[in-house]
């Protein structure tokens, strides 16, 4: 009598073939095209200007992390060395601009 094989109760799951975040869609933030490709200290400039994120810089550091992510692992080494010195940037403006309002406060 020949052996059957048992069969897993368990489904593979399927890779999907979209991801959630291709679908995101924004009008609170307005970057330029070809933004992302420039140097840090103009992606961070940028990213802080009312112009392109008028909810202010934090909105603009949520859209470069948004991309970091998104881009993923299709960004070289020194891309990515470059958009992360951008957050630096831009986290620096953040927070001295925290530190202007409490002063401004008192």
């Amino acid at each position: 009598m020949p052996v059957q094989k048992k069969r897993s109760t368990q489904k593979k799951k399927r890779a999907s073939p979209r991801k959630w975040s291709a679908s995101v869609t924004t009008d609170s933030t307005h970057p330029p095209e070809g933004l992302f490709n420039k140097s840090a200290a103009i992606i961070a400039r940028s990213l802080a200007s009312k112009k392109v994120s008028p909810k202010g810089p934090g909105s603009g550091m949520r859209m470069l992390t948004f991309y970091i992510n998104r881009a993923g692992h299709n960004l070289s080494a020194s891309r990515k060395a470059e958009l992360q010195k951008a957050k630096k940037l831009l986290s620096a403006r953040i927070k001295r601009d925290k530190e202007k309002k409490v002063s401004n406060a008192r």
